[in-house]
């Protein structure tokens, strides 16, 4: 076998010379057997050796082009098999040469063509043969031509069709690992933007409250040292929990492929929005609660996108408005949650996020989308800003939060 794959390598490799020792083989082959002589045919009068050792170069030296010009090979060397059939023996090996070259046509070419060129090929070597032939012509060793070169034809065919299924195969494993490769693309893209949606919601929330307090006891420490004191608590206090979401966050990220499910994640929920309201409240953000239905437990994922959702809008608001208060509406629907938070800060206040605009804004709509929900943000007409978010209780088929 090992041989075989070598030999099949280098006549990969060296086309011309593998073709070329074939058809050199097949030419010894053809003068050493021996072949039947009839006085009543026309090489009578001639030497068979030199007969057969013409016509064989003119049958098998094509040979060596047959896979660059394999149509053009086929007539030549069907031709000169016809030839010598017409001043020679009817049958003999001689008729390998057409054989080969008709199996290479039907190997290579379009199904139609190949089976038009061997079905020429077997009536015209077949019906020559029987007609030349000196025996009767109902006798079973006429239809020798015909076999050889149906047989090539049907070889060939079977060739042509494994390729063709083997390619075919090939190229749907092409196309399978392109997809493979796409969809992990994607799904490291997703995975990315979560990340970065998270560490912008902690980081910025903790950090936003860790600036406005630091301030604050800066500009009071001489003055009034016990809210100093305050202050600097409430920058612990924020700091404490900014490294423990950022703790929770990055063990999620160090956990395995453990199963095929969602990865977990840190998910607070709105059961912890009064801790996140009286954040807002220490740091100086009054913030008015308004709740519509009864509440109800909701998928995680959209839980955890309602609490970033408010996280984020109130940061904005204390970082941006210019005001000291903040509405939230909760709005628990018969199919969905709808929450509002809006400020009376300027018509059109100069740090305050625009629609779309602002990683805070990107990632809320973000979240929204993920679990089916819609997002609206941006000025409102008698002043101030409103972002409004409806989350499904249902989750879209894959959402994850």
């Amino acid at each position: 076998m090992e041989i075989l794959r070598r030999a099949r390598t280098l006549a990969r490799v060296h086309p011309y010379w593998a073709d070329g020792l074939l058809a050199l083989a097949l030419y010894l082959a053809t003068l050493l057997a021996p072949v039947a002589h009839h006085p009543q045919q026309a090489w009578s009068d001639f030497d068979p050796s030199e007969v057969l050792s013409v016509a064989g170069l003119l049958v098998y030296l094509p040979l060596v082009w047959r896979r660059r010009h394999p149509l053009v090979v086929a007539a030549v060397t069907v031709a000169a098999t016809l030839g010598y059939m017409v001043v020679g023996p009817v049958r003999g090996p001689i008729l390998f040469g057409a054989a080969l070259a008709v199996y290479t046509v039907c190997s290579v070419v379009d199904r139609r063509l190949a089976l038009a060129t061997g079905g020429v090929c077997v009536l015209t070597l077949g019906v020559t043969s029987m007609a030349l032939s000196p025996e009767p012509w109902d006798r079973t060793v006429n239809a020798v031509a015909f076999a050889w070169i149906a047989v090539a034809v049907a070889v060939g065919e079977a060739v042509r069709s494994r390729r063709a299924f083997v390619a075919a195969i090939e190229e749907r494993a092409r196309r399978a690992e392109h997809t493979r490769e796409e969809e992990a693309r994607r799904r490291v893209a997703e995975e990315r933007l979560r990340i970065a949606r998270e560490l912008h919601d902690i980081v910025g929330h903790h950090i936003a409250l860790i600036n406005i307090q630091a301030g604050v006891a800066s500009h009071v420490l001489a003055s009034q040292p016990d809210a100093a004191r305050e202050a600097l608590a409430q920058v612990r206090q924020a700091g404490r929990s900014a490294l423990a979401e950022l703790g929770a966050t990055v063990a999620v990220l160090r956990q395995g492929d453990e199963s095929d499910a969602a990865p977990h994640e840190p998910t607070p929920g709105l059961d912890r929005l009064p801790e996140l309201l009286e954040s807002f409240r220490r740091s100086g953000l009054t913030v008015d609660q308004q709740v519509e239905g009864e509440p109800r437990e909701i998928p995680a994922a959209v839980d955890l996108t309602a609490y970033r959702v408010v996280q984020e809008s109130l940061t904005n608001v204390r970082k941006h408005a210019g005001t000291g208060a903040a509405r939230l509406r909760l709005a628990y629907r018969t199919d969905r949650l709808r929450l509002e938070v809006e400020d009376d800060g300027p018509a059109d206040p100069g740090g305050q996020p625009g629609e779309g605009s602002g990683y805070g804004i990107i990632g809320m709509r973000e979240r929204a989308a993920s679990v089916g929900g819609s997002f609206r943000a941006g000025h409102r007409a008698g002043g101030g800003f409103r972002v409004a978010v409806e989350l499904p209780y249902a989750l879209a088929g894959g959402a994850r939060g």
